[in-house]
């Protein structure tokens, strides 16, 4: 089943509003094993959304559309799906009842332009919306489907999740695995992975991340353990040409990583920061949950050796210092096997304190694994 996702709304086109809705509805799809080929917005124009629908309906076996179905004039999702159908809506009668109902109950007389929120065309059923007054459409047309929702997201994941998804077939399941690097870019990682990227079971792609490079590694088949295995090999594969900057898959964060080689150690951290401003150690504090982070000290212009100063009445066995630059600097990490250096530079204060961020969590990691045994690690610089 081939799968297209229409949102729509004006809104969206002027960047009024982030579209999660899309992003939430991608994600559910895949894990049905639905191939989501399409993604594409619409603003509030009628004779437009009827030729988007039109077009979805050319290529797509299933599309799932949200937003537009409110009761004001410039909520146009049900005409424009009619008109792509070529059929005519009409109020149904017990839509219609359950909307006055609805106002009733709140004390409220029913606007006359909600009722168009009670239509129907001869090939949609109406799908509840317990959270509010606008009814989805389950719509079979020309040997389609169209799911319409709200654009509200719980009013939307609600119907999703109850009314929509359990309805829906099952394709083979898609899995993914993420690995995430430091340390080298993602042009030199494609050129690392070479034939790899060519690959399609499983499929590879790499993305430029704020927390470095990820590999991404998706497979789909019937039988789960032919996929997984496939993933598998291939993580072996790809750890044996880049391991020495993998840190960490999936939802792991850099912090998480080092608190856990920390723990492992029995080792506590400090920080002592100029160019970062406080950056680094926010992150860290966020991050600690077993009180591997002993605290940190903020000196805005100082030197490592100032910094060093600042931070030494703080108990802790491992120190990172990120001194000030103008267009460089060396992060010192002081540990109890050794100490370590890293040199960036940068061009604006933004990317001072972003890539001093990362330098130090990478040198960090790299010391934890270095301590570890250093199994499958390039050596520190």
């Amino acid at each position: 089943m081939r799968a297209e996702i229409l949102s729509v709304g004006t809104e969206l086109l002027l960047g009024q509003i982030v579209d999660t809705n899309a992003a939430y509805l991608a994600g559910r799809l895949s894990a049905l094993g639905i191939d989501c080929l399409w993604i594409s917005t619409v603003g509030d124009n009628l004779a437009r959304a009827q030729e988007t629908f039109a077009r979805a309906l050319e290529r797509s076996d299933l599309v799932v559309t949200t937003g537009g179905l409110g009761p004001t004039e410039d909520d146009l999702t049900r005409e424009a799906i009619a008109a792509a159908v070529g059929e005519a809506p009409a109020v149904d009668a017990g839509l219609e009842r359950e909307l006055e109902e609805w106002f009733a109950r709140r004390g409220m007389p029913m606007p006359e332009r909600n009722r168009k929120q009670a239509w129907l065309i001869p090939s949609a059923r109406a799908l509840p919306n317990p959270n509010g007054t606008a009814p989805g459409w389950w719509v079979k047309a020309r040997g389609r489907i169209v799911v319409a929702m709200p654009g509200v997201p719980r009013e939307m994941t609600r119907m999703w999740e109850v009314e929509v998804e359990p309805r829906l077939p099952r394709g083979a399941p898609i899995r993914s695995r993420t690995l995430k690097l430091l340390g080298i870019g993602e042009s030199a990682v494609e050129e690392a992975l070479g034939e790899l990227v060519r690959s399609t079971a499983p499929t590879l792609a790499t993305y430029a991340k704020a927390d470095g490079v990820h590999i991404r590694i998706t497979d789909k088949d019937l039988a789960a353990a032919r996929r997984d295995a496939r993933i598998e090999t291939m993580e072996r594969t790809v750890r044996e040409r880049l391991g020495a900057h993998v840190w960490g898959t999936d939802a792991e964060t850099l912090p998480e990583v080092i608190g856990r080689g920390l723990v492992a150690r029995a080792w506590r951290l400090a920080t002592a920061e100029a160019l970062t401003g406080g950056e680094l150690a926010r992150t860290l504090s966020e991050a600690d949950h077993d009180g591997w982070y002993a605290g940190g000290v903020v000196r805005p212009g100082a030197s490592a050796e100032e910094l060093a100063d600042a931070a030494a009445t703080i108990r802790a066995d491992v120190l990172v210092i990120v001194p000030h630059g103008e267009a460089g600097s060396t992060i010192h990490l002081r540990a109890p096997d050794r100490d370590r250096r890293s040199t960036f530079h940068f061009a604006s204060p933004a990317e001072a304190r972003r890539r001093g961020m990362l330098g130090s969590l990478d040198l960090l990691r790299r010391a934890l694994a270095d301590t570890a045994g250093g199994r499958g690690q390039s050596p520190l610089r």
